[in-house]
């Protein structure tokens, strides 16, 4: 049989192919899609970076088998093929290819040829030359045969080209989001920069086809990639650090930047490579560049069409209602309550069950109908201002308002408790705030991981770049006694702050880059394309379920009305609000959409609008028939069975601050020892707590060792105690040692106050961060959480609480006026003009007691039952000085002892401390002893002075 006139791989295995039946043909478009992916293998292998090289490798260790992802839609582009390639011939290529690079002249001339015409770069399709006809010259011929390039393989060039082509996918998923089309009005880069990365060839709406061609010449000889135009249509093998591949392990050039751009450059835009660990970037990479991974399927369709429709006709029923009130609606961002549902109902999925929320005043009142679920008749009442508050207080805006509530979550059949924190006009104040109630909520539940509770934050893209609280509530984030294990972040980008244009608001590129300092992952998304948010959307709660970090989802967006719905925008943003004018609603577009598609027609998504219309207009209906107003109802932090249920206290009696002496000598013990075996401490602690024992012994006690008491049989009692602030742990004055260090071995610790007590309640202290606004906010919303707990923060010094004046002038003090929530938080405020210098002296507290009380002209009854407790209970807070250890133990007592929950401010001392005089004998700690009844003011002067009665 003559073989000459065979393909190479005819003549080796022609009896194999003549044994395959036609009825064992695979079908014809599986049979293509196979040898094309062989194909594009087979190139890959086929391209060494040295002859040597290569069969040292291949001989060691055979390549693996191609990156499988699953199911996915693959998106390819033609590839030429060579005509004896296919699936059933690779393992036969492989061979020869590895016999040739051992030995050419082992392999026929034919093979010789292919191979050397394949490892100089001959695109597919042309490296093989079919053989001469069968003739007498045939055989001379076949030996004189040339490759159709050089025989020597330009190894450098390959080696170059696919270096490039690796620089060129990582500048795609490096700066791609710098051309991703994000803004729905299409006048302004979200990265306040027109321009385009100059190693991007980019094909978006950026550039024309003038300027894309112009940007095409990069590819060119001597350009930034060095890469000649021909090279688009070259096969290159892919990097282990991208997933465009899907399942194929090779691409041509072309198709790589094709796919690049679907992934990087349209409606998403992704900031994560300046995450420093490698297996977050590839968990990132593989989310976004998969093809085919954005599907949704009809009913999801449906239900997110069915969200959008609630979203947008609430705020269309505000408006048609109530047209000249002040509301601060979500029209230009409706698809944040699709995007909060979808992340709610992902981490629902993950374990979650209960969400704590933190928000600006835009779009308040759609979450709370929408997302908490808040009964809109309770809505539509705040509309009212005829109606008489039920509460006590002042009362507030209704789109500051919070709201607690349990429920089931339809998507995932599962419960779910939802809280929405009240907010004040200080945008992001509520952050660390948010924070600290998560973390007390995971305490209180054993959620070490942050599995069952999580929070969403939710931002302004003026107030998320301008305020420096989110940069401090960030740093909190990943700190052991503040962490949260991941918080979703949320911005309403509408590309404007009031009436300041970006671009005079902020310094960075994006409002979003503060959280670049934590190694968050940034997913900027186009709000007017709703299925790529809810894509995104996803992805957040993922991460946050995989890697427990914070994460930011960027929603670019507009806002159609100005400030507020009686603001006038064209003043200041003609152009934009030109633009907006003409823009369609987002609602109104994807239902388009989704008729087109045949999802849903049009009778039906009539109905779903008639429908929540139905539900409305029967909620406003029932909200007529409201005569009272009961702030309590959107109490976002409850605390069940500490009051009554109309919300009073249970009594007004406080019992006994005292002590019985074998529990004082028993914590002094303890506190002056330490209570762990094989522990070295500092000599000079040595010392304080010898000097503890002494006092000890003597039945007295100083500062250190009073506050020590109460601390440790609050513990006894199953309150738990977290005390929080710079240097808390040692003190400011390095009075307090409450954590002991081992002096030879390196982050071995002891606690001595959680070692007092068999069944005790755990004692927290910890340093913060060098912040006193996040983490007076972090501690606030910790003590929200539960009222059998003192938490305390600790200043440094007393002046220093200046610099988080906020959380104290708009949660602290005016908290239960405004939305009838009681906090007990404790604040210890260094004070004593002892010549430190005017930064280091004043606690100022002329400016507490001047926030006592709005309502100076009142004279209290002197005679009434219960004086002093009502006395406590009338005032915003309760601020003390005290003389002595003994007064600072028994208020510590009565913090927790009260009826209720006040914020107590206490001026501590500094040279006190240590103050011989400065001391307390046990006999004034005892059950029947003294404690110390408030000092009332009236008109600046004193109407009852420092008192002590009996109790």
């Amino acid at each position: 049989m003559c073989i000459v006139g065979l393909t190479p791989l005819q003549r080796d295995r022609s009896c194999v192919f003549a044994s395959v039946s036609r009825g064992a043909r695979p079908h014809r478009r599986e049979r293509h899609r196979t040898r094309m992916f062989h194909l594009r293998t087979c190139a890959a292998k086929l391209r060494p970076l040295t002859a040597s090289q290569t069969v040292k490798t291949f001989s060691q260790n055979r390549p693996a088998a191609a990156r499988t992802l699953g199911q996915i839609r693959c998106f390819t582009a033609p590839v030429a093929a060579e005509p004896f390639l296919s699936g059933t011939s690779s393992n036969y290529v492989e061979e020869m290819y590895y016999a040739w690079l051992e030995n050419p002249k082992s392999v026929h001339k034919s093979w010789d040829i292919f191979f050397r015409n394949t490892n100089a770069g001959a695109p597919p399709g042309t490296a093989y030359q079919s053989p001469l006809p069968l003739s007498p010259g045939s055989l001379s011929a076949m030996a004189r045969a040339q490759p159709l390039v050089d025989a020597q393989p330009n190894v450098d060039k390959l080696v170059e080209d696919h270096l490039a082509v690796q620089s060129l996918i990582r500048a795609y998923q490096i700066r791609g989001h710098h051309v991703a089309q994000l803004d729905p009005l299409g006048i302004l880069d979200a990265d306040l920069d027109s321009s385009v990365p100059a190693d991007i060839i980019s094909s978006t709406d950026k550039l024309d086809l003038a300027v894309f061609k112009e940007r095409l010449r990069m590819l060119t000889v001597g350009g930034f990639y060095g890469l000649d135009e021909s090279d688009l249509d070259k096969v290159f093998h892919l990097p282990t650090t991208t997933f465009i591949g899907g399942q194929e392990s090779a691409l041509p050039l072309r198709e790589i930047i094709r796919r690049l751009e679907m992934a990087y450059c349209r409606h998403i835009g992704v900031e994560f490579m300046f995450i420093n660990d490698l297996e977050q970037c590839q968990w990132i990479r593989q989310k976004f560049e998969t093809p085919g991974v954005m599907q949704f399927t009809s009913e999801e369709k449906r239900t997110l069409l069915a969200r959008l429709v609630r979203s947008t006709r609430f705020e269309d029923f505000l408006q048609r209602k109530w047209s000249s009130e002040k509301r601060f609606g979500l029209e230009g961002c409706e698809v944040l309550i699709p995007a909060l549902k979808t992340i709610i109902d992902k981490s629902s999925e993950n374990g979650v069950d209960y969400v704590i929320m933190g928000m600006p005043h835009r779009g308040r009142l759609n979450v709370l109908a929408n997302v908490i679920r808040k009964e809109l008749e309770q809505i539509f009442c705040q509309f009212d201002s005829k109606l008489e508050a039920a509460d006590e207080g002042s009362g507030d805006v209704k789109y500051h308002l919070g709201m607690y509530h349990r429920r089931i979550n339809r998507v995932t059949d599962r419960n779910i408790t939802l809280s929405l924190v009240a907010n004040p006009s200080h945008l992001e104040a509520a952050d660390p705030v948010v924070m600290g109630k998560t973390k007390a909520e995971q305490f209180y539940c054993g959620d070490t991981e942050g599995k069952k509770v999580m929070s969403i934050l939710l931002h302004g893209d003026a107030a998320f770049a301008g305020q420096g609280i989110v940069y401090e509530t960030f740093h909190l984030s990943d700190l052991p006694s503040y962490t949260t294990h991941g918080t979703v972040h949320v911005v309403v980008n509408n590309q404007i702050g009031f009436t300041t244009d970006p671009r005079m608001a902020r310094s960075s590129p994006y409002p979003t880059d503060v959280a670049r300092v934590v190694n968050a992952p940034i997913f900027h998304v186009n709000s007017d394309d709703p299925e790529a948010v809810m894509y995104v959307c996803k992805v957040a709660a993922e991460w946050r379920s995989t890697f427990h970090k914070d994460v930011v989802v960027d929603l670019v967006c507009y806002r159609r009305n100005g400030h507020n719905e009686m603001d006038e925008p064209m003043f200041t943003q003609p152009l934009m609000y030109k633009q907006i004018r003409k823009q369609k609603p987002v609602l109104q577009k994807y239902a388009e959409l989704l008729v087109s598609q045949g999802v849903v027609n049009q009778p039906e998504y009539e109905e779903e609008i008639s429908k929540y219309d139905k539900i409305c207009e029967e909620a406003f209906t029932r909200s007529k028939d409201e005569k009272i107003l009961h702030i309590k109802h959107w109490l976002d932090s409850p605390w069940p069975g500490f009051f009554t249920l109309d919300g009073q206290p249970r009594s007004m009696t406080c019992p006994s601050t005292g002590l019985t002496e074998d529990i004082l000598t028993h914590i002094g013990n303890v506190a002056s020892s330490v209570p762990v075996e094989n522990f070295t401490i500092h000599g000079g602690l040595s010392r304080i707590l010898k000097t503890r024992g002494e006092l000890v012994k003597n039945r007295t006690v100083d500062w250190a060792l009073a506050e020590y008491m109460a601390f440790g049989s609050l513990l006894k009692e199953g309150i738990h105690i977290r005390l929080s602030g710079q240097d808390v742990e040692r003190g400011t004055f390095s009075h307090r040692h409450h954590v002991l260090h081992d002096q030879n071995v390196d982050k071995k610790t002891c606690i001595p106050m959680n070692h007092l007590w068999p069944n005790q309640a755990p004692y927290t202290v910890c340093n913060s961060s060098l912040s006193e606004y996040g983490v007076l906010g972090f501690e606030l919303g910790f003590a929200m959480a539960s009222p059998n707990a003192l938490v305390l923060w600790e200043a440094q010094f007393g002046d220093f609480h200046n610099t988080a004046q906020c959380i104290i002038d708009q949660f602290i003090c005016p908290g239960q006026a405004k939305w009838v929530r009681q906090n007990g938080i404790v604040l210890l405020l260094p004070h004593g003009m002892e010549g430190m210098g005017p930064e280091h002296s004043s606690a100022r507290p002329e400016r507490f007691l001047q926030m006592c009380n709005d309502d100076p002209d009142v004279l209290p009854n002197l005679e009434e039952a219960n004086f002093d407790i009502n006395q406590l209970y009338d005032c915003n807070w309760v601020v003390v000085n005290c003389s002595t250890p003994g007064n600072f133990f028994h208020v510590l007592r009565r913090q927790i002892l009260l009826p209720f929950r006040k914020p107590l401010i206490i001026f501590t001392p500094k040279s006190l401390l240590r103050h011989p005089e400065a001391r307390t004998s046990f006999d004034e700690m005892l059950s029947e002893a003294f404690y110390l009844l408030p000092q009332l003011l009236w008109l600046g002067l004193p109407v009852r002075g420092w008192m002590r009665a009996v109790t």
